[in-house]
């Protein structure tokens, strides 16, 4: 029984690391010129990650698994755009989060939209490939959605 319960601690804490090896990025300057070097699309996560029940859903049920760890190194460029209640964000990054969710016209949480950044005269554009929300039915059913809206990037 101890070797059982062994085994099952060691194979969800070797889940848990494994989930945890993504980089959130929240300047979207510094984010931008890691997807153009790396040829990669943004992917904006629009969140209050204080307050908002779905965005703590999406992120328990997709974002810390196995399987959106492993697409996400392989596909994107993480940025965490949060909108938090009871936590302070600095004034710059404040207005850089409400100036984004301006422009891509986020009404709700959690949104995602997938970009793809271009850099002329050292400012940075963005094309939209699409954008989703909560999906329900676990990392597989949220990453088919992902991966069809990657698909206009081709």
């Amino acid at each position: 029984m101890k070797k059982i319960i062994l085994t099952l601690l060691l194979a969800l804490g070797s889940m848990t690391i494994e989930a945890q090896e993504l980089t959130w990025h929240t300047d979207v300057n510094k984010a931008s010129e890691i997807a153009i070097k790396t040829k990669k699309p943004l992917f904006f996560f629009f969140t209050g990650s204080d307050w908002c029940g779905w965005c703590i859903k999406l992120q328990r049920e997709v974002f810390k698994t196995p399987e959106f760890t492993k697409w996400a190194n392989e596909n994107v460029v993480l940025v965490d755009l949060d909108f938090p209640r009871r936590k302070q964000l600095s004034p710059e990054l404040t207005k850089q989060n409400n100036e984004l969710q301006a422009m891509f016209g986020v009404r709700g949480f959690p949104t995602v939209w997938m970009v793809t950044p271009t850099m002329v005269d050292k400012k940075v554009s963005f094309a939209k490939l699409g954008s989703t929300g909560y999906v329900a039915g676990g990392p597989e059913k949220w990453l088919a959605v992902a991966n069809q809206i990657l698909a206009n990037k081709k």
